[in-house]
């Protein structure tokens, strides 16, 4: 398996906190990983530096090779955890605006996945709930083509009837050989579509290991091993 995204003791502090401490880790191809680790863990600030918003203090990134930029954004789908669009926008502009930004956007698979939420792109974004503003959120993430998608908190702000089709958006609007990190703390809404797992715990690695080795050599589930480990 080649090494689509390296980490090579990658540290990040703010002023006399670090938020991550000489982190080296390797993902191949495709799949969807688990990022998962308890509060303040640092699962943002990982996400941040692999989407190029933050740079590290110490360390290297590459991406297929390339370090976090102006070419690995193109490759990158990125879901932050908090809203980030205009309010006075209708949705339907939104979609207009990825479209021309993103030669990787499709505008139909956009207005399908609106259509299945029963979400109207005539709605301006003040209008509609904080989950359903995040529901718009990821289907603008999932309608591009993208080799890394990283999606913070992707299934917090939404109600737990929507989960599971939001889930489905996932598996089902990504190709077999691009990858997915998926940050989250609900592991067990989570747990039946990772291939992988990454946990953090306070800045630090703790464990990096396929999901199919975790319950053959344990036994247990990802959720029940986190709590183990992280003493929940």
């Amino acid at each position: 398996m080649d090494n689509f995204l390296e980490c090579k003791d990658l540290t990040k502090t703010f002023g006399a906190t670090t938020a991550l401490n000489n982190i080296d880790l390797n993902l191949g191809r495709g799949g969807i990983v688990g990022l998962l680790g308890p509060n303040a863990s640092g699962k943002t600030t990982l996400i941040k530096l692999l989407s190029g918003i933050l740079t590290p203090t110490k360390g290297e990134i590459l991406i297929n090779g390339i370090k976090p930029g102006v070419e690995t954004k193109k490759i990158i789908s990125y879901l932050p955890e908090r809203t980030y669009l205009n309010d006075w926008m209708r949705v339907s502009d939104i979609i207009d605006f990825f479209n021309d930004f993103y030669d990787d956007f499709s505008s139909e698979k956009a207005f399908d996945m609106l259509n299945k939420l029963h979400i109207d792109p005539k709605d301006k974004l003040k209008t509609l709930s904080k989950g359903t503003k995040e529901k718009v959120q990821l289907i603008l993430v999932m309608s591009r083509d993208a080799q890394l998608y990283l999606l913070d908190e992707p299934i917090g702000g939404v109600d737990p009837a929507a989960r599971d089709y939001i889930l489905d958006t996932i598996l089902s609007n990504y190709s077999e050989n691009a990858t997915v990190i998926i940050s989250t703390h609900l592991i067990s809404d989570i747990e039946k579509v990772l291939d992988h797992i990454v946990f953090i715990k306070e800045g630090h690695l703790v464990m990096e290991k396929a999901v199919d080795e975790i319950r053959g050599e344990t036994g247990k589930s990802v959720d029940a091993l986190f709590r183990e480990v992280f003493k929940c």
